[in-house]
């Protein structure tokens, strides 16, 4: 069996691993935790085989939990997990020891196949991912900023602002507290946002922030 912690402070995130995970034989859902230090003692007590790990967390973010549990004896294997593929994030974590990448709309089969590669010793990366390291390695990275920015001259002052939040990583609750609306407006927003750009996920309209360098 191996056994395995979900790390994440969005609690629809943490019941959609439980219910893509839940239900193998070979996957054993010991414990989840909300944020950074909980897990620590979550981790702790329970010594999962792999841990399911968000970047953006309240009190203590997932690569700071991230580095101090690869700096124990016999750590468990961490994947991170995140809503976008900036490129600062996913080289941090992988320098900090991380043993895989995944973004949070990966299919659920693949997510299940990272999970068992994971627990073998076998690094996994989402294929944008991959790409953004051989991109870094060999210095080819080329943001299209051009294009980018001109779709983002589309969105409305306050849409910009929810989609540079977006690409940050936010929940629609974040982005609502941190820009005072509703949930309900952020979720127009987004809804506009997805149209304007002619994508229906998150990630898309992140790597619009990045290329356009708004981020």
């Amino acid at each position: 069996m191996i056994r395995v912690v979900i790390v994440d402070d969005d609690p629809m995130v943490r019941t959609g691993l439980r219910l893509i995970l839940g239900g193998e034989a070979d996957l054993d859902l010991v414990g989840e935790a909300a944020d950074g230090k909980r897990a620590m003692a979550v981790i702790r007590e329970l010594r999962p085989d792999v841990v399911l790990m968000d970047i953006r967390m309240p009190e203590q973010d997932g690569l700071t939990t991230t580095e101090l549990l690869l700096s124990r004896p016999s750590p468990p294997r961490i994947l991170v997990l995140t809503t976008f593929d900036a490129d600062d994030m996913v080289m941090r974590a992988l320098r900090l020891g991380a043993h895989g990448f995944l973004l949070k709309d990966t299919p659920p089969p693949k997510m299940i196949e990272a999970v068992r590669a994971v627990a073998k010793g076998e690094p996994v990366l989402s294929p944008s991912v991959a790409q953004q390291v051989i991109a870094a390695a060999t210095g080819r990275y080329e943001p299209q900023r051009p294009e980018a920015a001109r779709e983002l001259a589309t969105l409305t002052e306050r849409e910009r602002e929810v989609a540079i939040e977006v690409a940050k990583g936010s929940s629609n609750a974040e982005i609502a507290r941190d820009l005072s609306v509703s949930v309900a407006t952020v979720k127009a927003n987004v809804t506009r946002i997805f149209a304007k750009l002619g994508t229906d996920n998150r990630v898309h309209v992140a790597n619009k922030v990045r290329d356009a360098g708004l981020l």
